[in-house]
């Protein structure tokens, strides 16, 4: 019970960050229409996180997608980091996502057990 609880107050504070990056798209629409697209994405997987936290074993598909895109994410940011194609500044972003990523799949409702038919019949 402890564990639900937990995942529903993760699950509603990540999906207020995500939507609250409705702010930056908006004032990235025209100067880096790349990046606000990327914003799109998060802001609609807020609202969908938001959805979720009512009823975390019913969404297990996509708190398992918020968090490995979380990684994958953070991986390609520092590597850019890295190589200096974007300012070393964004490794804060990657480490949020990474404890993101990390606090979903470590309270990642339990795949529900489904019963054979064969099973049924004994």
């Amino acid at each position: 019970m402890r564990r639900e609880r937990s995942l529903k107050v993760v699950l509603v504070v990540v999906g207020l960050i995500f939507c609250g990056l409705v702010y930056p798209l908006t004032m990235f629409v025209r100067q880096e229409p790349a990046l606000a697209m990327m914003l799109s994405v998060y802001v609609t997987l807020g609202i969908f996180l938001l959805l979720a936290s009512r009823n975390p074993s019913a969404n297990r598909s996509l708190i398992a997608f918020t968090a490995w895109s979380s990684f994958v994410h953070a991986v390609l940011m520092a590597g850019q980091a890295f190589a200096r194609l974007i300012a070393r500044g964004e490794l804060i972003g990657s480490a949020v996502l990474v404890v993101i990523g990390v606090a979903l799949i470590a309270l990642a409702p339990a795949k529900q057990g489904v019963e054979r038919p064969s099973s049924l019949a004994a």
